[in-house]
């Protein structure tokens, strides 16, 4: 399985991981904040949703792309 990490989930890094995964990547999204990484799902969903309606994907491909993205929360730890 081919494996990345994207770190930062905002307009880029949402974007990057949403077409890695469509394409058999597992994507593990990387953030500080998990309101972000939240916000960013809900984007990929969206997103998802729109190329649904355009026929560009189905219903299958949605689920499989959202099943390989993993989220995880970045704590920095300071001295």
């Amino acid at each position: 399985m081919k494996k990345i990490a994207v770190i930062g989930s905002g307009t880029m890094g949402n974007g990057i991981a949403h077409t890695f995964a469509q394409h058999g990547f597992q994507v593990s999204l990387v953030d500080i904040n998990e309101d972000a990484l939240l916000r960013a799902l809900q984007t990929i969903n969206s997103n998802l949703d729109k190329q649904i309606k355009k026929g560009i994907i189905d219903d299958r491909l949605k689920a499989d792309t959202l099943s390989r993205i993993l989220l995880y929360r970045f704590e920095t730890i300071s001295a």
